[in-house]
């Protein structure tokens, strides 16, 4: 019994989808060694405080979804536990802001090391996990997804590690947020191609829902594209060090991801979920990396 519950709350978390915390902030370690700015209690802190963030976004949207009808039995993409009746809205609640909770009292922590900006940063990140499919306005549904996701997992997370250790920011940490936050966003592109016949019918207004599968398939590209050419340009540019271009390894994965993209549909693209999830953390380990060298 105590195995199941386990396993019900894993499908709630979502542990698939926190790669997209891990490789920014990972970046953002690697952005903070090559300015010999680097500290391991913020960085962890970051780190933890990160995954919390995602864990109760994830919970957030499950429920929030639930009770906007947007998950139903025809839904295409991983178990959500609210709908499916494995977990009661109160508990999914409850877990929610058990999560942010504690991601608050790591806050309390990072204040402490880096000061008031944090709380900025931390607020911030916690009402828009909460006003993507949730309150009266969430924007999740009304297409601006894709820039939450942009500003938060790329800028705020590899900028934000780098402050909580800095106490400044840098315009190496800028430029290294940006292929990050392009990355994170191509896990949600994926995410809303698969999902355009139930959104349509939610009347949720994604991206892709108002441009179609053809005009999101394009946005994948352009953001995969788009981070591995600004890592490029940063070295030509001298910004970054040569090692940066270790995160070129990831290539393959990348055109392995796409070519799912661009050729299935439906829960097949399920694979492409979860393969650009690791892209995040594979290119965000080897930028790291080159960073650190």
């Amino acid at each position: 019994m105590a195995q199941n519950r386990w396993h019900t709350w894993m499908l709630a978390i979502r542990p698939k989808t926190l790669p997209a915390v891990v490789g920014p902030v990972l970046v953002g370690w690697g952005v903070a060694w090559h300015d010999h700015v680097f500290r391991l209690g913020p960085a962890l802190a970051a780190l933890a405080g990160g995954l919390l963030l995602q864990i109760g976004a994830n919970l957030a949207n499950d429920v929030a979804d639930f009770h906007r009808g947007a998950d139903t039995a025809e839904r295409l993409g991983p178990v959500r536990v609210t709908q499916a009746g494995l977990l009661s809205p109160q508990e999914v609640t409850r877990g929610m802001w058990l999560s942010f909770g504690l991601a608050a009292l790591i806050g309390v922590y990072l204040i402490a090391v880096a000061g008031w900006p944090v709380v900025l940063i931390g607020l911030t990140a916690i009402l828009a996990a909460i006003g993507y499919t949730g309150g009266p306005l969430p924007y999740g549904y009304y297409g601006l997804g894709d820039l939450f996701v942009f500003v938060y997992f790329g800028l705020a997370a590899v900028v934000g590690t780098y402050f909580v250790q800095a106490r400044a920011t840098s315009p190496v940490a800028w430029w290294a947020a940006i292929p990050m936050g392009l990355l994170t966003v191509a896990i949600l592109v994926v995410n809303n191609l698969r999902d355009i016949p139930t959104d349509r019918k939610a009347g949720k207004q994604t991206l892709a829902v108002r441009f179609g599968a053809r005009g999101a398939r394009l946005e994948y590209d352009l953001c995969l594209g788009g981070a591995y050419g600004v890592v490029a340009l940063a070295v030509l540019l001298g910004v970054f060090p040569p090692g940066a271009m270790l995160a070129w390894l990831s290539l393959p994965w990348a055109w392995q991801a796409r070519r799912i993209v661009q050729t299935q549909t439906g829960r097949r693209l399920n694979q492409a979920l979860a393969q650009t999830g690791l892209l995040v953390l594979r290119f965000g380990v080897l930028l790291a990396l080159g960073m650190a060298l």
